[in-house]
């Protein structure tokens, strides 16, 4: 007997200019570690490129689960904040593209992961706001480090993953004010909140960190199990 794989969608990226072989076009990118890590947790995995808001219900429809994958900060706007000098520039079809398919996953109550920016951009959604920079943060572009995050004991992340890990991160942002019933999950040794979820009835997790970048699949593998409904 085949057991079906649940289907994953990842957002996506639109990259002016993108390269290979001959070719010089625009592209929907993502970072091969979504996509394979899907794949390594028991899922299929589905690109999401950016499309018109109105169509994000009919896309969260045809999944199992999402994934809002990492990226740039999210336009202040959002928040109700002006922008700090250190954000960087707007992604704003890809703010109102993923905000919509956050607010469909949350109706439909399809199993939700957001990933660094997805995490932000979930705690937005929700009414919550953003540190738009962590003082004394000093970012070697393009390069992933490492610390350590605790999780709350009780929680959906401290079920996942019992004991203190270290996970590979990159960001410069944070969650500030936490939005409408989120929790907090897990939080690095200097108090940033590093996880969130939305307790209830469906399965929705935010982490701040990159576990496609890792080798620990427990997240995504959690989330994949849930979009099977085991």
């Amino acid at each position: 007997m085949t057991t079906v794989r649940p289907l994953i969608g990842v957002s996506t990226y639109l990259e002016a200019g993108a390269r290979w072989g001959v070719w010089e076009l625009e592209a929907a990118l993502l970072p091969a570690g979504y996509p394979r890590l899907v794949q390594r947790a028991g899922g299929l995995a589905a690109m999401l490129p950016p499309d018109a808001p109105e169509h994000a219900e009919a896309t969260v429809a045809r999944l199992d689960g999402l994934v809002i994958a990492g990226g740039p900060d999210v336009e202040p706007v959002h928040y109700g904040a002006t922008p700090d000098p250190r954000t960087g520039p707007p992604a704003r079809a890809r703010d109102a593209w993923e905000l919509a398919l956050i607010q469909a996953a949350l109706a439909a109550e399809v199993p939700l992961l957001g990933i660094c920016r997805g995490m932000q951009l979930l705690n937005v959604a929700l009414g919550g706001t953003l540190v738009q920079h962590i003082d004394g943060h000093a970012e070697v572009v393009g390069v992933f480090g490492h610390h350590a995050v605790k999780p709350v004991p009780g929680t959906l992340y401290g079920e996942i993953a019992p004991a203190e890990t270290a996970v590979p991160t990159y960001h410069h942002q944070a969650v500030d004010r936490l939005g409408t019933g989120l929790l907090p999950s897990a939080h690095a040794a200097d108090g940033t909140v590093e996880a969130v979820e939305l307790p209830g009835a469906h399965w929705v997790l935010g982490v701040q960190w990159h576990p496609e970048m890792g080798e620990d699949v427990r997240v995504m593998r959690a989330l994949v199990k849930a979009a099977a409904g085991s």
